[in-house]
């Protein structure tokens, strides 16, 4: 056995032909990142993944985007390329914009964009001069950087205006974003967001801007697979644009995807995105999209995305039996971000992502609403489900999870504690492998 494929012996899930086969193959061209690879691949094996905007993708999709597609510069968009060539690549960005399409009920789509954030530069590009007023959720409320940040490019280029959460409720107060709306006279206002535990209401967005006369953005990168299948409520109609990731609740390769129904506005992204963002497209990820969302208009799907949401609000009425408060209450989506200080006033966010990690639970510490302490420290946790739920895991097993976070949390990153939580996981895991 290579020594790629030894470092993964004694992994708790095997690999599949193909995964084992590029060990290998590394193993005798590149030992150093085989072994890297390999260690990789155990780890994601061995722990419980419960970053909200991570998840698993399947094999076919990990597989399609280490492809042949790679070898390819195809600037310019099917039938209109810079280079020859590139009769098979116009075939799988056809079928990737036809799936989204489909997946999402809208007219076009740009399947191009290399992350999130670049879709949502193509976006600004798009429907906004620099300059222009924008109105959004700050990030220390549960926004994204991308929407008005100021070292991001939205926050240098863009006016920002803010809207807050209710501070009782922690809610959207659709009433005081009007207020703010009216005050402001925003270009464009965006909804979508990264630690907002509750449903959108696109309808009533949509209500606020066509009072004020701006467009309506709608950035769906978390609740995306939630959206096409029907679990969370969609955008369209009402938003003029639609932005996402494609890796986390849509289970795709990371990457980012626009969507409009607005033909003039469709025109635009286009030009914004290529040439006006982005060079040559990543074809090999266009791939693992194409797969993803074929993936995501299957039966199977809307149950795997019904399961993120039950197995959130089991893990999140778990974590409140412990002690710990869930901002908003709780959640009726994929993701719950948790206040510590109730349980343990001295607990940080900072330190319980390090204790969870040595234990093998990846998590990530997050502000929560006015939170008093520094972003690099905070006073909560963000936990999702998504990627938990394609390992299988189901609502009794949420039960065990919040118990195994709560023990390592409260014993202050005990050395003993987290030890025996390490290989209770790894035997854990092992009942519930990865897809291969």
């Amino acid at each position: 056995m290579s020594n790629a494929a030894a470092s993964h012996a004694n992994s708790a899930i095997p690999l599949d032909a193909l995964s084992q086969g590029l060990l290998d193959l590394l193993q005798k061209h590149d030992p150093a990142t085989a072994q890297i690879m390999a260690r990789e691949a155990d780890r994601q094996a061995t722990t419980l993944e419960l970053i909200a905007s991570e998840n698993h993708v399947s094999t076919a999709v990990m597989h399609a985007v280490g492809s042949w597609m790679t070898n390819k510069y195809a600037e310019g968009y099917p039938g209109k390329r810079y280079y020859g060539g590139c009769a098979h690549h116009d075939e799988i960005e056809n079928l990737a914009r036809d799936r989204a399409k489909q997946l999402f009920g809208c007219n076009f789509a740009n399947v191009q964009p290399h992350s999130g954030a670049n879709a949502n530069i193509a976006a600004f590009m798009a429907i906004m001069d620099p300059g222009d007023t924008v109105l959004s959720l700050p990030i220390k409320s549960g926004g994204h950087l991308s929407h008005g940040l100021k070292p991001n490019f939205s926050g240098t280029f863009y006016k920002i205006a803010e809207y807050g959460l209710d501070p009782k409720t922690e809610l959207l107060d659709y009433d005081a974003i009007e207020r703010a709306a009216v005050e402001s006279k925003p270009k464009v206002i965006i909804c979508g967001y990264s630690a907002y535990s509750r449903v959108i209401d696109f309808a009533r967005f949509r209500a606020i801007a066509d009072k004020v006369g701006a467009l309506l953005m709608a950035d769906i990168a978390h609740i995306a697979g939630l959206v096409a299948t029907g679990v969370h409520p969609s955008p369209f109609p009402h938003a003029h644009v639609v932005t996402t990731t494609t890796h986390k609740t849509l289970r795709g390769p990371r990457g980012g995807l626009i969507l409009t129904n607005d033909q003039d506005i469709a025109t635009k992204i286009d030009r914004k995105v290529f040439p006006g963002s982005q060079g040559g497209p990543l074809m090999h990820v266009i791939a693992g999209k194409a797969v993803a969302f074929g993936e995501a208009l299957k039966p199977e799907f809307t149950t795997y995305s019904k399961q993120v949401v039950a197995n959130a609000k089991a893990l999140a009425a778990a974590m409140q039996s412990h002690g710990y408060r869930l901002c908003t209450g709780g959640t009726d989506n994929h993701v719950m971000l948790v206040d510590l200080r109730p349980r343990d006033a001295s607990l940080t966010g900072a330190d319980a992502e390090k204790w969870l990690e040595d234990a093998g639970i990846i998590v990530n510490k997050n502000g929560i609403p006015n939170d008093p302490r520094p972003p690099l420290q905070t006073s909560g946790l963000r936990l999702g489900t998504p990627a938990l739920t394609t390992r299988g895991l189901r609502e009794g097993e949420m039960k065990q999870v919040a118990a195994w976070l709560d023990r390592v949390m409260i014993s202050k990153g005990d050395v003993a504690v987290s030890g025996a939580v390490r290989e209770e996981i790894r035997a854990f895991c092992a009942k519930f492998p990865l897809p291969h």
